[in-house]
Order: structure tokens, then C-alpha cells, then sequence
């Protein structure tokens, strides 16, 4: 902060008593800045801080296996909530089909707002207690870009299945995915920050669980709510 507010070169360090101990050079700076963006880049999916592009094999499986056995727990979360919707799919096989949809669009909503809340929170531009305004700003985001998703998607629907209940259910169920995704992605780097843990520690394994589950629960939901509307097959 104060090599970017006074257009320093070096700063002096001093001991208690203000003795001259020595300085810390800008680009010193500038590089543990650069270290620890891309060890935030790592930690994000799961993948330990210490790790190399050459460090050895079983050293990177230590690091990486407990992340994906989370990851594997999670995505079985998922796949249970599509199982107690197995019937309305044997009904209407294009849920199947649509399912994809969703889920991505939603995760990629996500990602852009734990993209921007992470480095919100590198700068220091925001803190713990902005969390109402920026998970409030990602969520109005995100509303407002899922309303124009949910349209070109339903529309795309539509041309495709000529179900006007179909485009009806994922053009609904695209906007609240979405919704939740903003919310998730503003507020999960957040919350771990409040908590005094690293933000950036596995982000996105925690916003992927949250964004496929809200994705299939709300279009599976609202699929099974409004079947009368939909065509079997």
C-alpha cells in the first residue's frame, strides 16, 4: 500500500527503537505479489501452494487426491439430487439432454463472481464487511444475466423442441441457477476470509458443488411442478 501511494522505490525498515535494519526493494515486492497470485491460481482448484510444474509425482498425488476425493463426494451430491428426480427424466428424456445447459451456465456465472470477489480481496479493495454490498451487486449481475440467457436459451429451446413448456421450465430455472451462482461465488471467498482462512483455498470446488445442485434442483424442480406442461419423450 505505501510503495502504491507514495510512488516509492524502496522503503526503509526500522526496529523498535528505529534503528536502520534495511529495505525492501519495489520489485521484491512486485515479485511475492506475483508468487502469490499464482499460488492463489493453484489453491483455487485444490492444488497445493508448494507445488512445482516439476515437483515430483507422488509429492503432486499427496497434494491433489484429497481435493478430488472432496470433489468426488461432491459431484455424488449432485448426482443424488438427480436421482430423486429419476422418474420426471424417464418421463421426458429432453430434461436430459437440457441438463448440461444449466449446470454450465451457472458455473460460469459463478466463476466470473469469484473471479472479481478474489481479487477484490487481493487489492483490498473490499473487505469482510462489504459482503452485502458485493454479494448485492453480484446477485443483481446475475439476475439481470440471467434474464438474457433464460430469453436466447428458451428461445434455442423452443426452435428445437417446439415445447413452449419446456422452454418455460429452463428459462425459469436458468435465472434462479444463476441467481444463486452470483450469490455463491460473491460470498463463499468471503466467508472463508472472514473465517480468517484463505479465500482463494479450493474456491472452486466449493462454488462447483453449490452451482450444480442449485442448477439440477431448480430445473428438475420446476420441471416436475409444471410436467402437465410438457410433452412425454
Amino acid at each position: 500500500d505505501l510503495f502504491t501511494e507514495r510512488k516509492l522505490s524502496t522503503l526503509p525498515v526500522v526496529d523498535v527503537d528505529g534503528r536502520f535494519l534495511g529495505v525492501i526493494r519495489q520489485a521484491d515486492v512486485v515479485a511475492a505479489a506475483e508468487a502469490e497470485a499464482s499460488a492463489d491460481i493453484q489453491t483455487m482448484v485444490g492444488v497445493s501452494a508448494e507445488e512445482r510444474a516439476l515437483s515430483g509425482v507422488l509429492f503432486s498425488v499427496k497434494r491433489r487426491l484429497p481435493w478430488l476425493e472432496l470433489n468426488l463426494a461432491t459431484a455424488f451430491l449432485a448426482s443424488a439430487v438427480v436421482a430423486l428426480f429419476e422418474s420426471t427424466i424417464a418421463r421426458f428424456t429432453a430434461l436430459a439432454v437440457l441438463m448440461p445447459i444449466v449446470a454450465g451456465q451457472s458455473g460460469n456465472t459463478g466463476a466470473q463472481a469469484l473471479a472479481v470477489t478474489m481479487r477484490g480481496l487481493a487489492l483490498r479493495e473490499i473487505r469482510s464487511r462489504h459482503w452485502v454490498a458485493v454479494t448485492s451487486k453480484e446477485v443483481r449481475v446475475a439476475f439481470l444475466n440471467g434474464v438474457a440467457i433464460a430469453l436466447t436459451t428458451s428461445a434455442g429451446v423452443w426452435l428445437w423442441s417446439r415445447s413452449g413448456g419446456l422452454a418455460l421450465v429452463i428459462g425459469l430455472s436458468m435465472v434462479i441457477s444463476m441467481i444463486a451462482a452470483g450469490l455463491a461465488g460473491a460470498t463463499i471467498p468471503i466467508a472463508l476470509a472472514g473465517l480468517g482462512r484463505d479465500p482463494a483455498q479450493s474456491s472452486s470446488i466449493f462454488l462447483t458443488t453449490v452451482t450444480d445442485v442449485v442448477g439440477f434442483l431448480s430445473f428438475l424442480g420446476i420441471a416436475t411442478l409444471l410436467s402437465s406442461l410438457l410433452v412425454p419423450g
